[in-house]
């Protein structure tokens, strides 16, 4: 396999944001997720949503396999271990879920493919690291306490590598906030890929704005 769990975990950490869309639209989905590999954002997070999106992954997997092998396509809103192999069955690279799910991450450690998990508390990201989970997703990231839940957790636990989603934007002063409290990761929905853009085929802009917050992440890490 091209992109193995190390390699999604690297590319993750790298790129600092993950894209999440969804389409119904292959076409759309496929321009959508070329323009953020273009703008430095190459792993991103199919949401899993409506009836047959599973094949609608899968007939995306396989063209970006033969066209954009450096695209790392997962899977995300995976809430039972039957769905999870369904998807990586079609070539998803790593699944995401709203909650901790072990029979989950059971079938990812089976496929050594990377699950990053939501959690809400101290005791579930321990669960989460007791299963093999090396990022675990702050979820809904605003919601359980932002950025000081981060610094609060880092204290006790400074191996733990926090990948929050909701709340952070794609702004200077949002991802100095977020990255300063000790983040790795953030997942980025419609206020990085925005409706109108989608609609109109704005497909230049979605990738510079994917570059500026990629750019916006890289230079808060070089202070």
């Amino acid at each position: 396999m091209r992109h193995d769990r190390l390699a999604v975990l690297t590319a993750l950490e790298s790129q600092g944001v993950a894209p999440v869309f969804y389409h119904p639209d292959a076409d759309v989905c496929l321009e959508v997720i070329r323009a953020c590999a273009r703008g430095g954002a190459k792993a991103i997070e199919f949401t899993n949503r409506g009836d047959f999106a599973v094949d609608l992954f899968g007939d995306i997997a396989r063209e970006l396999q033969r066209t954009d092998p450096d695209v790392i396509l997962g899977i995300g809103s995976v809430i039972d271990a039957g769905t999870a192999a369904l998807y990586l069955n079609r070539g998803a690279r790593f699944v995401v879920s709203p909650c901790l799910v072990p029979e989950v991450a059971r079938v990812c450690n089976r496929r050594m493919a990377a699950y990053f998990p939501g959690c809400g508390s101290v005791t579930e990201i321990g669960q989460a690291h007791e299963l093999g989970c090396e990022i675990v997703k702050l979820f809904p990231g605003a919601s359980v306490g932002g950025p000081d839940f981060v610094k609060a957790v880092l204290g006790p636990m400074p191996w733990t590598k926090i990948m929050p989603t909701g709340g952070v934007d794609p702004d200077e002063a949002s991802i100095a906030k977020w990255f300063g409290s000790g983040i790795v990761a953030a997942g980025m929905g419609s206020k990085l890929i925005a409706d109108a853009a989608v609609k109109s085929g704005a497909w230049t802009a979605i990738e510079a704005e994917v570059r500026k917050t990629v750019d916006a992440i890289a230079k808060f890490r070089g202070r």
